[in-house]
């Protein structure tokens, strides 16, 4: 019998245990990875990157649709579930102010800053909503691997685009058109502050794996410099997100990040409090013993709120 994982989003499809003999059916190439651990259950090795990165292919092939999925060697391959969870919940956010209906299809337009070479949260929000999506990246390898994923797939062919971030020191300068509307943005900061702060991370995770080999870091998740770390860390990164966001204040419904730790919280609230917003929320999640959250701010006075989905023409 399938357990339920209940500190999931209620729409989350990932919310019961891998069925691996399906997931095997719809993608074969995961079998060579699957075997019966100590507990009797089937599973995968989460210290190997390959087996990590064709359970991920698998997923996305599974749920969503997606037959080609690939991703460059040492590059980001982020837990499916979690990355799932965080569009949900923004589904239910424009939901609120959308006469508690989630508004599904192009007309939605969401910006991904940091799309990452694997453009899991643009096929999760595409394949979910109908959404469009924008991903950018100061990486153009992971531009150029995002953009072959949505060419070699004939569902996502056309509603996603990218764009080259040309300046580290920018997020939004550079990527958001004059005039341009956005009904979300998202983002999954680099949180660590340096390279070494960024490897000891990398080190604890495969240690509580349980996997160390000699001196060498096994990765399983990978992650290049711009998806790790930034000057400052976290909190830098999203202090510069809500200063450059004011610019753009009436482009956008919700803007929204990841926020990896409850300590950073204050920091944030006080430079939303400085930029001058019309609210913020902050929005929990569970994966697991996992806690996250995101922060969703709005320059939007009330009234303009209200007018938003007429504005955008998705009111039911």
């Amino acid at each position: 019998m399938s357990v339920e994982k209940q500190e999931l989003h209620p729409r989350n499809l990932h919310r019961s245990r891998y069925d691996f003999p399906e997931l095997i059916c719809s993608y074969p190439q995961l079998e060579k990875f699957v075997f019966v651990n100590p507990y009797g259950d089937q599973s995968v090795d989460f210290s190997n990157p390959d087996a990590v990165k064709t359970l991920n292919a698998a997923l996305l092939s599974h749920f969503y649709g997606i037959t080609h999925w690939d991703i460059p060697e040492n590059y980001l391959c982020p837990p499916i579930p979690g990355r799932a969870d965080y569009i949900h919940y923004l589904a239910d956010l424009l939901a609120a102010v959308n006469g508690n209906v989630i508004p599904k299809g192009n007309r939605v337009k969401v910006l991904d800053i940091g799309v990452g070479a694997n453009c899991i949260y643009p096929i999760i929000g595409h394949q979910a909503y109908g959404w469009e999506f924008v991903g950018s990246d100061v990486d153009k390898r992971a531009i150029d691997s995002a953009t072959n994923i949505a060419a070699i797939n004939p569902s996502l062919k056309g509603h996603l685009a990218f764009r080259l971030q040309h300046s580290a020191a920018h997020i939004f300068t550079g990527i958001v058109k004059p005039g341009e509307l956005f009904d979300l943005t998202m983002c999954n900061p680099p949180f660590h502050a340096s390279a070494e702060e960024a490897r000891s991370g990398s080190q604890r995770k495969v240690r509580n794996l349980g996997k160390q080999k000699g001196r060498e870091t096994v990765l399983n998740f990978g992650g290049q410099h711009s998806e790790l770390w930034c000057k400052g860390g976290e909190v830098e990164f999203i202090r510069n997100m809500i200063g450059e966001s004011s610019a753009i204040g009436s482009q956008c419904c919700w803007f929204t990040t990841l926020v990896s730790k409850s300590a950073h919280l204050s920091l944030v609230y006080d430079a939303l409090e400085r930029a001058g917003v019309s609210a913020w929320e902050t929005i929990e999640m569970s994966q697991g013993q996992k806690q996250s959250r995101f922060v969703a701010w709005t320059f939007l006075s009330a009234a303009e709120m209200e007018d938003w989905p007429e504005k955008l023409n998705f009111k039911p």
